[in-house]
């Protein structure tokens, strides 16, 4: 069993396309090539974490997509994510729902997730990790990368955030695990 990341979904956010160049014909190209990729990577008794923003479709076509995902699926609500989860059957789909989450990994280290980037995580000078979303490529994760190098220098230790969303470079609309996530930053110095 692993456990999966990713973050910033958006199914049938035709915006999306153009506000995070995301290099799909349509958006209905887009919402089979992530359903492609999940499922490429993620069997039936994984766990998926998503932080946020699922998706920009009716409740019926949300749980008709989610229901092709493999693994069991988590949520951490994103902003775009309150209407839908009025619907109880979109609830369903999801194992857990919370705004905030803290996960352990072996016994020195955990992760933070959330939506939202968190510069000063709990215990971020100890190791820990945080991911997150929301920001997309934009200005936004600009700052959050400078911020991460600021607190990084202060503290002279590495700042572990990570920007997990779907159009980020390395995540290639994909899941990924925490070591691919890693990995990917140790590799290429650079937020995932």
């Amino acid at each position: 069993m692993s456990t999966f990341f990713i973050s910033d979904l958006h199914f049938g956010h035709k915006n999306c396309l153009a506000f995070d160049n995301r290099k799909f014909i349509s958006i209905e190209d887009h919402d089979e090539a992530l359903i492609e990729r999940w499922n490429s990577v993620v069997e039936d008794h994984d766990d998926v974490w998503v932080l946020g923003d699922i998706s920009w479709h009716s409740p019926t076509k949300t749980i008709e997509i989610f229901k092709r995902l493999n693994g069991t699926k988590h949520l951490c609500i994103g902003n775009h994510d309150t209407k839908l989860l009025r619907n109880r059957e979109v609830r369903n789909l999801f194992a857990e729902i919370v705004d905030y989450k803290e996960l352990s990994i072996g016994t020195d280290r955990g992760i933070v997730l959330c939506h939202y980037p968190i510069p000063c995580f709990k215990n971020h000078y100890y190791g820990w990790i945080h991911l997150y979303g929301h920001v997309h490529n934009s200005f936004e994760w600009n700052i959050m990368e400078q911020v991460k190098y600021e607190m990084s220098a202060l503290y002279d230790k590495p700042c572990r955030m990570f920007n997990v969303g779907c159009m980020i470079p390395g995540m290639d609309f994909t899941p990924k695990t925490i070591e691919e996530i890693l990995e990917h930053f140790e590799t290429n110095n650079t937020n995932v």
